[in-house]
């Protein structure tokens, strides 16, 4: 497999499941933000989202409006969110795996929930994104039928397993499972050879 690569096996993602689902009953985590989900056009619309860590929207607002230039932007600096704070479990694997692979930053971090039926449509992601992150699958639930494909592989990922793909190729999830499919999604800049 060129496109995907399986990272590690046997990660243990209950306690962070079981914080999900906590916070799931106190407050409805999944609806609190919507952007991917309701981005015009976007690949997400069955999909929903934590956003642990993501790029402000205002800087990325000022930088349109000034035309794309500003002194010192840096199109991939991402912030914590609130939730990413009381949220340990997440950052636990975050930067458990930022060590194992020698991270050298971090970026974007979100928790993806795929309905069972639901589709994550076929996209890239952004050439300058993907060529300066690699993007992580922390698999924390996912059952037969799931299928994620990048270029022509298709992939089932089962919980507990770590995952390196290739988004600068056109990839997609069918979710025909009989169950949610949910990741932990994570960019991390690594010193490539």
């Amino acid at each position: 497999m060129d496109n995907f690569y399986k990272v590690l096996s046997g990660v243990n993602t209950t306690q962070l499941l079981l914080a999900i689902h906590r916070l799931q009953k106190s407050n409805n985590i999944w609806k609190e933000d919507t952007y991917l989900r309701d981005y015009p056009q976007g690949p997400f619309g069955d999909t929903e989202s934590i956003i642990l860590r993501f790029p402000t929207s205002s800087n990325e607002e000022t930088r349109d409006a000034l035309g794309g230039k500003i002194e010192n932007f840096d199109q991939h600096e991402n912030v914590d969110q609130p939730i990413f704070k009381s949220l340990t479990e997440a950052r636990k694997l975050i930067f458990d795996l930022m060590g194992f692979v020698q991270g050298e930053r971090l970026g974007r971090c979100l928790i993806n929930k795929l309905n069972v039926g639901g589709k994550i449509y076929p996209h890239t992601d952004g050439a300058e994104h993907a060529k300066y992150w690699d993007r992580f699958h922390i698999v924390l639930q996912s059952s037969a039928g799931s299928n994620f494909r990048c270029g022509d592989e298709w992939v089932n990922m089962e919980a507990g397993e770590v995952w390196w793909f290739n988004n600068a190729i056109e990839h997609e999830v069918v979710n025909n499972s009989d169950d949610d499919r949910i990741h932990l999604v994570i960019d991390i800049r690594t010193s490539k050879p």
